[in-house]
């Protein structure tokens, strides 16, 4: 698979460079690049995780897991972020502390050593672009912010060899960490309604029913639930009142819903003269925390 290839060349550079940068911002005293030096570490171990859990993700359904596994590729998301958020939160902690303790930075060392992370990630970046799994998402974004991190880094760096202003390496380093922060945080409330079954983002369910009680001996449709397993591919499930040929209904329903991204449809249909089973459909009842429109 593409995605997994990506993921584990992704892992492999990023574990190699971490290293080399941990004793690279030892030697250069730079708290800028030992902080990204950590963040690269906290990024390989997710990006392993990922690549495992992309790779089960992959699997088909079976009797266990009913729905397929494209859920441990979220799980993947959800870790990486995680990982992600505490890490910039260190990265600031380290980086006001330095600011209330300055040292000396040798800054051509840093050059040096940005010159060579900015291409390392910009690698990884190009490597990982392809792929549009949350998984997939969450791991181009860290190569994204890795670049940019480093591109910082440089530029503090030559900054600081022409003025030596040694609190431009701190400060940098926040201005990192909090673009990163924002960013993943982002990410994490994408993943987060993935697993709270929220309606996909760019769903409207009010125009689906409006849609579908447009299309012929349709007369009312109710109970729709649109959910994501992997914050691409959308499930519904919904009841259908009709007079019509139950086989046309479905054919056209089906039809509708792909145009809105729904890939698997789970569709019951009702006769006039059939009550649905619930007492009364239109009522806003507790049915499991989902809430039904007033008609």
């Amino acid at each position: 698979m593409k995605s997994q290839r990506n993921i584990l060349t992704a892992f492999l550079l990023n574990l190699g460079f971490a290293v080399f940068e941990f004793f690279g911002g030892i030697f250069t005293g730079s708290i800028a690049i030992v902080s990204d030096a950590l963040h690269d570490l906290g990024d390989a171990i997710s990006i392993g995780i990922s690549y495992f859990l992309e790779k089960i993700s992959k699997r088909q359904p079976d009797s266990a897991h009913t729905y397929g596994y494209g859920r441990f590729s979220v799980l993947g998301s959800l870790l990486t972020t995680s990982i992600l958020l505490v890490g910039s939160v260190v990265v600031v902690y380290n980086a006001v502390n330095r600011l209330i303790f300055p040292i000396p930075v040798h800054y051509n060392g840093m050059i040096i050593f940005a010159v060579i992370g900015l291409c390392v990630n910009l690698i990884a970046a190009f490597v990982t672009r392809e792929g549009d799994s949350l998984n997939q998402k969450a791991i181009n974004l860290h190569m994204l912010e890795d670049v940019l991190g480093w591109a910082v880094v440089l530029i503090g760096a030559i900054i600081m060899r022409f003025t030596n202003l040694w609190f431009i390496d701190p400060v940098l380093s926040i201005a990192v960490a909090v673009f990163l922060f924002v960013h993943a945080f982002g990410n994490l409330k994408e993943t987060v309604s993935v697993f709270l079954e929220m309606t996909p983002l760019n769903m409207d369910i009010e125009e689906i029913r409006h849609h579908l009680k447009e299309i012929p001996h349709i007369l009312d449709v109710h109970h729709i639930h649109v959910w994501s397993m992997d914050g691409q591919n959308s499930y519904a499930t919904m009841h259908i009142k009709h007079n019509g040929n139950a086989q046309e209904i479905k054919r056209l329903v089906r039809e509708e819903l792909a145009e809105h991204g729904i890939v698997h449809a789970t569709l019951e249909l009702e006769t006039e003269q059939e009550h649905c089973h619930e007492e009364n459909c239109h009522v806003r009842h507790a049915e499991g925390g989902h809430h039904h429109h007033h008609h």
